[in-house]
This record gives structure tokens, sequence and C-alpha cells, in this order.
């Protein structure tokens, strides 16, 4: 099997706003001056944390002019946002190359807020069969309550889509690579199916981020991040992202504004200063994952890793073709045993903990159970799956983990004759 050579780093080069004046700049670029408007910093390097909830007008006159467009950059009411928040929707929108940006207060608020903004009662939503279970838990019970019907699809299944779409088809949920699973899809060719029935195409795009693929170049209408994960990058901070193109960032916007949603600047604050080291961290989350990911796929307890540089993976040749890298979470698949018995693997791990996240600089070991949260297309694996993902460690000392880890699951397994 083995793993692809790394892409080169082919970064696309966007043009900005930044300034006053259009200039081409490269992601490592963006993400370092990305949203650091003059008018909003005041001439410091970061944007300050402006906290605000009423937010008080000169005179009838300047009321009245806000009051035209309360979602423009100018102060109307602390929900609809200080020079904090504008500066990381404007820094993630130019990274993302979109229309414009929506804050919301974590990822599964943002999945849920940009499914309502392109779906109503008597419409009919693709959602892919690997995707975050939040978001699946969500399908299934309020899209369902709001008669909104939702089919899962395999996600390998690329232009075979378009035989699922309705005529009451208006969106398609993307999730590449999958959760848990890893499956890389061919976001193209799905897209192409949906935009010929006029159907809005949206991408959970946090594994990723917009440094490893250009998201709107492929077909998407709307990016969206949890970005609590790579971007914050320190496990502190709880927030989502959707970025959407020019046809849809106002639907985005208005139904978010409906909703209530926001996010405080203080945590807007943090996440800008996790942005700004997002293309050095990701480079050494994917290094030391590959890393990682290769020493297991030598071990004598591991069946498969489902990382999407490893042939092994499905969807492997589509990653090739439309990413400029990985990140640091990815899955593998044990030779033996029961999902019980990785207690024995995971549970006196030194540097590996156990969480619901990604992301942070710290590692993770997450044993999964896929069919529990399946219906198109059956889970089926040798043995018990686990996620990982790959922190800032040095990866001698997480491989020493690991071993002794599975090592134990090993000596388990052979105590009770499995």
């Amino acid at each position: 099997m083995g793993h692809a050579p790394r892409p080169a780093h082919q970064h696309r080069e966007n043009t900005l706003n930044m300034s006053g004046k259009d200039k081409k700049y490269h992601p490592q670029t963006q993400v370092t001056h990305g949203g650091r408007r003059k008018e909003w910093t005041h001439g410091i390097v970061n944007p300050p944390v402006y906290r605000a909830s009423t937010c008080l007008f000169e005179n009838m006159a300047e009321r009245a002019e806000r009051s035209k467009n309360p979602s423009a950059h100018h102060l109307f009411y602390g929900r609809k946002g200080t020079p904090t928040q504008w500066a990381l929707a404007e820094a993630l929108s130019e990274l993302e190359g979109g229309e414009g940006c929506v804050l919301y207060p974590s990822g599964i608020a943002a999945v849920t807020g940009a499914i309502l903004s392109v779906v109503k009662a008597g419409d009919h939503i693709l959602i892919t069969d690997s995707a975050y279970d939040p978001t699946r838990s969500f399908a299934n019970s309020m899209l369902k309550d709001m008669n909104i019907e939702v089919t899962y699809y395999d996600p390998l299944i690329g232009a075979g889509i378009q035989d699922l779409i309705k005529d009451n088809t208006t969106a398609v949920l993307l999730e590449s690579p999958g959760s848990l699973t890893f499956e890389v899809q061919d976001i193209p060719a799905i897209a192409e199916a949906a935009h010929d029935v006029g159907a809005c195409v949206l991408l959970d795009n946090t594994w990723a981020t917009p440094l490893l693929i250009d998201a709107f170049a492929l077909g998407v209408d709307i990016s969206i991040h949890a970005a609590t994960k790579y971007i914050v990058g320190h496990s502190d901070v709880m927030i989502g992202a959707a970025i959407a193109n020019k046809k849809y960032f106002r639907r985005l916007q208005r139904r978010a504004h409906t909703m209530g949603q926001t996010v405080s600047p203080d945590d807007a604050y943090l996440t800008l200063r996790g942005l700004r080291t997002l293309d050095v961290r990701l480079r050494q989350h994917e290094a030391s994952a590959l890393t990682i990911a290769k020493w297991l796929e030598g071990h004598d307890e591991v069946a498969t890793i489902l990382h999407p540089a490893f042939e092994s993976c499905p969807g492997h040749e589509i990653w090739k073709r439309d990413f400029k890298g990985s990140s640091g979470l990815f899955s593998f698949v044990l030779k033996r045993g029961e999902y019980d018995d990785t207690a024995h693997f995971v549970d006196d791990l030194a540097l590996f903990g156990m969480g619901f996240s990604w992301g942070g600089f710290e590692s993770l070991a997450l044993p999964s159970e896929p069919a529990h949260s399946r219906s198109a297309v059956k889970w089926e694996a040798e043995g018990p799956l686990v996620r990982l993902h790959i922190g800032l460690e040095n990866t001698d000392d997480l491989i020493t983990d690991l071993k002794a880890g599975l090592d134990r699951y090993g000596a388990w397994l052979d105590s009770k004759g499995a």
C-alpha cells in the first residue's frame, strides 16, 4: 500500500482587498494579514477585543443611516458584530475565496445554520452517509420535523448522485474526507449534478481547512468549518464559520441574523490568534500524522489505514487530484477484537487523550463504531476502528506510546483466546 508523496504546496493566489488595495497573496500571507484593517486595529498588530451589547448613535440621522443595512461593517447592536468579529469573518472569507463569512457559536451550529438557509418545508436534501454524527442527528430530528426529506448517499457515489436527485432536491451536503472513515468524495462530479437542477452544494471542510483544498473552484457554494478545531488550534474555543459564494451569502447571512447567531468577541479574538499560525501548525500535523500512519501500517495488529494519502483509503485518487496535502486526523482498523476490547489499548495511553474533538496541539485517540451511523452503505471491517488526531508532540514519543497500547491490546486478546 504505502502513502503517496505529499503534493507540493501549489497554493492558489487569491485577490484580496487588504489595506484598500487589490493584491495577490499566498495563503501563508493571508492567515497572517487577513482582517487587519487599519480602521479596526488602530495601528496595533492584533484587532482589539471590542465587547459590546449596546452601541450608541450620535443622533437620529446616524441611527437612520445605520438602520438601512444593520449587517454592514458599522456598529449597530452587539449581536450584529464589532470589529473583532468582522476581522475574523473577513480573514476567513478572504482565505477561502468566498463572498462573505458568517460566524456561529459552534461547528454544528454552522452546519445546521447553513442547511437551514437553503432548504424549506417540502424540500429534499442529500447528505453523505459519512457525515459528522451531530449533522445526522439534526437531519433525523429537526429536518424531519420541518417536513424536509433526507436521503443519505454513498460518499463514493460521484456522478451517480444524479440518480438520487428529485424534483424537490434543493441541497447536497458533502463532507470530504468523511468523519471516522475518511472516504474522499468526488466534489466536482457531485457539484455538477447538483447544479444541473439548481441545488446548493454545501461542504463540511473542517478536515482540510481552506489551506488544503480550494472548495469554490471545485463547485462548492457554501464551505463550512468547525473552526473549533484546526483554525483555533488550541482546544479552548467553540466556534463555527460558513463561507458562501455570491449567490448564497446574503441568504446565509439573513438566516443567521434572524436566528440570533453570534459569537463573543473574546472567542473571535482567540480564533484570529489561532488563525495566524494555521499554516505552520497544519504542516507539522501533516508530517507527524504521515509518520505515525506509516508506522501503524506495518504493525501486526493493524489491518487498514484510513488516511486519504494512503492507497488503502477509499477515494485516495481523488485526494491526489483535488487536495494540496493532508492534516493530522485519520483512522485505522484493527485486525481482531471488538469495540469494547479497545479499552485495553486506549485507557493507559500516556500522551493520547480521549475526547470528541481534534485540531489542537495535543494528540487524541478515539475508538468508534461507524456502523451505528450508516444507512446507505453498510460499514464492514475486520476489527474495531480507532480515530487518531496527531498533535505537535515528538513522533518517536507518540510511537512509543502507541506501541505500548497495541502490545497491551494484543496481550489482552491473546489471554482470552481471540
